[in-house]
């Protein structure tokens, strides 16, 4: 759907500008009537009702119809038409991917979690992503055609803006980007995965109108997802977030960025795996006891956090442990940002209380109360789906934002 509107933007003509924050507009606040556009973009309402009546023949724009008011005239209420194009979301995991495809208004249209793969820093398992997402585009019951865009999830350093990525897949001196654009056959945009996760969870989440919201996304590894003012934060080059590497412990672990004493050391999945698997080879007891030796199916973090849900002792204790550590972190993010809303996600949050609540205690202990007393803090609403879903927006919203 290289449609009249997208050729403009490519060209960046002032009029494609303005249709772009109109399009912004009902990304973010959904359907509203054109005096309400008006007063938000600061335009005529000529100048809008002439911007809204072309997108509608373009087919970007709906007319849902009147608005019932009490008296006077009902005004008519647009929106994004749903049909008009369709976006990609990739969620990588360690052993498996998530891919999504929304609609022009941002309903998920086909889903499949779970996809068998397993993620390694090779070219091989470069081409095998490629061949699982165009396979699912294959699948797709939409019109290929009208796939605008795809945004690809990747861990540690990603600059979105180049689109270059810096941890993983960096094989050549050309933008990652552009090289899954290559061999997808579709733009593509890549980001960070926990940055993923807080716009999921933004958008579709649990926010209700929060615009200053610290994400924290507690998964195999560590790190947060900041908005500020209702915009993602990202950094300079796009690596802002990277909590999981501040040092906090005198300890010698190594993490895998190559230093000692991260945060992420004793405070994320794989420090709760270590833990557990240290903890039962000392012969402390757990209802995955057995599982430590079997050397052809290694114990995963998915198996620990459903052991924590059975109420096994060892692992609960473990998680509170990690909890406590992780809150006193937290603590300090909440004395410097203020935010009003802190998400804890990821897979780790899927314990529930178990983590939330010594979370929320050591942040009492070592927040400014007065600080404190600005910020909820909640468990993630979309959970295991909040890569994939924020995935998809940002493959929406880069086309239109900026």
């Amino acid at each position: 759907m290289k449609q009249h509107l997208l050729k403009e933007i490519e060209l960046g003509s002032k009029n494609a500008l303005l249709k772009k924050r109109i399009i912004e507009h009902y990304i973010y606040n959904g359907s509203s009537t054109i005096t309400d556009l008006s007063k938000e973009l600061d335009l005529s309402v000529p100048t809008v009702t002439k911007f809204i009546s072309e997108m509608c023949e373009d087919g970007y724009i709906n007319d849902y119809g009147k608005l019932e008011t009490s008296g006077g005239r009902h005004p008519s209420l647009y929106g994004l038409n749903p049909g008009s194009g369709y976006f990609i979301g990739v969620d990588i995991k360690k052993f498996a991917i998530n891919i999504g495809l929304i609609n022009f208004k941002g309903d998920m249209v086909e889903l499949k979690m779970n996809i068998p793969y397993k993620f390694e820093n090779t070219p091989e398992a470069m081409e095998e992503l490629c061949r699982l997402i165009n396979n699912f585009i294959k699948k797709a019951s939409v019109n290929k055609e009208k796939i605008l865009n795809i945004c690809i999830n990747i861990s540690g350093r990603v600059n979105p803006e180049s689109g270059y990525s810096f941890s993983q897949f960096n094989f050549s001196e050309r933008p990652l980007a552009e090289i899954l654009t290559e061999k997808i056959g579709y733009p593509v945009c890549i980001d960070n995965d926990t940055r993923a996760m807080t716009y999921g969870e933004y958008l579709q989440g649990c926010v209700k109108g929060e615009k200053n919201i610290i994400f924290v996304n507690a998964s195999w590894g560590l790190g947060i997802g900041i908005i500020i003012d209702g915009r993602i934060y990202t950094g300079k080059s796009g690596f802002s977030g990277e909590f999981g590497h501040i040092n906090v412990f005198d300890n010698e672990i190594l993490c895998h960025c190559g230093k000692k004493g991260c945060l992420e050391t004793e405070a994320s999945g794989s420090a709760l795996h270590r833990i557990l698997t240290e903890r039962i080879k000392n012969g402390e007891g757990s209802i995955l006891s057995d599982r430590i030796d079997i050397k052809e199916t290694p114990l995963t973090l998915d198996e620990i956090i459903a052991a924590v849900n059975k109420e096994d002792l060892l692992c609960i204790e473990i998680v509170e442990e990690i909890g406590q550590k992780l809150g006193k972190q937290i603590a300090g993010l909440i004395n410097l940002f203020n935010p009003e809303l802190v998400i804890i996600g990821g897979t780790m949050s899927t314990t529930g209380d178990y983590i939330t609540q010594p979370i929320k205690t050591a942040v009492r202990k070592y927040s400014l109360n007065l600080v404190n007393k600005d910020s909820v803090i909640m468990a993630s609403k979309l959970k295991d789906k909040a890569g994939v879903v924020g995935a998809c927006m940002l493959a929406r919203s880069r086309m239109f934002e900026g």
